[in-house]
Order: structure tokens, then C-alpha cells, then sequence
């Protein structure tokens, strides 16, 4: 399963939007109003749960300055990733995007499909918040 967020531009430099999302902690900005739990749990990774979901470990697996952060999932039982794309515009502007990739069975896609897909255009449009 593969979605994306609409792409989203700030008025903040590309190397500052890396900067800030290859630190676990900003994650807890971007998060939608109903959290209900967000920890860091190391360096790279950090948990969190949204009200009536289970929770998620995510840790950051891979990033390419300044234009590509891979966070993904800590447990192999869910395995998926979440992809940052940040693109310069300007010296003082960029555009994010962020992709979702999963591989799920075709019910358990049929559910999380639709808040997934609000989930991630939830963290793209709160990227401003940085």
C-alpha cells in the first residue's frame, strides 16, 4: 500500500525541516489533536498512539541531507515506512512531502487505509510548526 500526503510548502530552509525531522522529538508537533500518547524512547525512535489505535514505535532508518528522512516501523509484525521529501524552493522556503509504504493484506489495507491517509496529511500540514 502506497499513499501519499499532499505536498506542503514553509517558509523554512530545507537543511532546517532535516534538521528538525531527523530529531524524534519535533514529531510530537506534527501529531493530530486526538494523541494520546507520545514517548521517545531513544535517540532515533519514539512510540506513540493515536485514541482507539494501538500504539506504533517508530525510528528513524535512513536520511539523506537535506532532502530525505525515512523513519519506519520498529516491529516487523506491521512493517512499513514513512518517507520525508523536502525539496528547496528558496534559500528561506521548501516543499514537503511525505510517503507511506506498507505491505498489508488486502483487509487489514481496507482498514487503515482511510486514517492512515489522514494521518500523514495531518504531519504534512502541521509541518509549519517547526
Amino acid at each position: 500500500m502506497n499513499l501519499e500526503s499532499p505536498k506542503v510548502t514553509v517558509q523554512k530552509p530545507a537543511q532546517y525541516i532535516f534538521d528538525q525531522l531527523i530529531d524524534v522529538r519535533s514529531f510530537e508537533k506534527l501529531m493530530p489533536d486526538n494523541i494520546a500518547k507520545f514517548e521517545v524512547t531513544g535517540e532515533e525512535s519514539f512510540i506513540f498512539a493515536l485514541k482507539g489505535m494501538p500504539e506504533i514505535k517508530l525510528k528513524l532508518k535512513d536520511k539523506v541531507a537535506p532532502g530525505k528522512v525515512v523513519l519506519g516501523a520498529a516491529s516487523d509484525k506491521l512493517p512499513f515506512t514513512l518517507t520525508g521529501n523536502i525539496n528547496a524552493i528558496t534559500g528561506t522556503s521548501s516543499e514537503v512531502q511525505l510517503f507511506f509504504e506498507g505491505e498489508f493484506n488486502a483487509m487489514m489495507a481496507m482498514m487503515i487505509k482511510g486514517p492512515i491517509t489522514k494521518f500523514i496529511e495531518t504531519l504534512a500540514n502541521n509541518i509549519h510548526k517547526l
